[in-house]
């Protein structure tokens, strides 16, 4: 096993226990103050459950949404480790084990209630942002660091 997927695996736990935790912690707090909690003028916490995929897409009720909505998670996390396994660089190493541990918290939240529990919620300037969790933040900043690496120059062979 190299240290690039080690690397990865580790990076991926570190993002799925965070996760799991922060969601543990804030349901309780949100079944406690369903309204919602104002933090700033610009940040709350919410309690909002995503029954669809990013920013609320493909909610619509039907009978087996969430078991698709599982296999599909599977079937790219699948295909993340092994693209984590030929991964040669540190930096993509750190980006697709942000994406998976994310993707696989908000599988297991997809399995347990039928949804994703989400609870941060900024805005500004009427300006509102989907709700998200630590697992949705993960699984942008791993896209924004692979898309930074797909800028750097690749080192050619002389």
């Amino acid at each position: 096993m190299s240290r690039t997927f080690r690397l990865g695996l580790l990076i991926a736990l570190g993002i799925f226990v965070a996760d799991q935790i922060s969601k543990v912690y804030f349901l309780d707090l949100m079944q406690q103050n369903p309204t919602g909690i104002t933090v700033t003028p610009f940040f709350n916490l919410v309690m909002v459950w995503n029954t669809g995929v990013s920013f609320g897409m493909f909610s619509e009720d039907s009978a087996g949404r969430s078991w698709t909505l599982i296999a599909v998670s599977f079937v790219v996390t699948v295909w993340l480790l092994w693209w984590l396994w030929r991964a040669h660089s540190r930096l993509v190493a750190v980006a697709l084990g942000m994406i998976i541990g994310g993707a696989i918290g908000n599988v297991i939240d997809r399995y347990r209630f039928g949804a994703v529990f989400d609870f941060l919620d900024f805005h500004a300037f009427g300006w509102h942002w989907p709700a998200f969790n630590v697992a949705d933040c993960a699984i942008v900043v791993g896209v924004l660091l692979l898309l930074a690496d797909g800028f750097r120059p690749q080192k050619t062979a002389d």
